[in-house]
């Protein structure tokens, strides 16, 4: 009994406190709950990146991942855990971290992109799906110019050499002169 009217008193007290707070301390709330530790990845949401994108235009690299994804939980931990790979990815890019199969709903562009049933593990986001290409593999990573027109689709697992040869190639806009393929077998 004791713990239910802590956790209902606790649950008022949060409540009332941003009942009171106003529009720019929201902002400052907003900043201070995204403040990162050195040598992580600042992810964003679709819809921060996006603004973000509109203010100082900037090529976006997104993780598509599920919460059943033992592969995706293994870069989090490893490969995006780099201090290096954090560095590159926050100075070059704006970072998504994307859950494909999301339910919450994304307007982009004039379009409303949903969650979709269906498949082998139940459902899509539309997104995902589009940005994607149909190719529902997960971890996948998908290179947008600042102007939303895909750069690269690149799925699977990537160790820290693997993806900061990738993210070299798409940041220092090799993609425009050579494919991957012959990057890659050159770098």
């Amino acid at each position: 009994m004791k713990k239910m009217l802590f956790v209902t008193l606790a649950v008022v007290a949060i409540g009332l406190g941003y009942a009171f707070v106003t529009k720019s301390d929201e902002a400052l709330v907003s900043k201070a709950s995204k403040t990162i530790a050195e040598g992580d990845i600042n992810w964003m949401t679709w819809d921060e990146a996006i603004k973000a994108n509109e203010k100082n235009p900037k090529k976006i690299f997104i993780d598509f991942y599920t919460d059943w994804c033992s592969w995706c939980k293994k870069m989090d931990k490893s490969t995006f855990a780099d201090p290096a790979v954090a560095e590159y990815i926050n100075k070059n890019f704006y970072a998504v971290k994307f859950n494909a199969e999301q339910k919450e709903d994304v307007i982009f562009q004039g379009t409303t992109f949903s969650w979709k049933s269906g498949g082998a593990r139940g459902g899509v986001h539309m997104l995902a799906y589009e940005l994607l290409g149909g190719r529902l593999g997960y971890p996948s990573y998908v290179y947008l110019q600042p102007n939303y027109e895909r750069i690269l689709i690149s799925p699977g697992y990537k160790d820290v050499p693997m993806l900061q040869k990738e993210l070299k190639f798409v940041a220092e806009d090799h993609f425009a002169k050579t494919t991957w393929e012959q990057f890659s077998n050159a770098n």
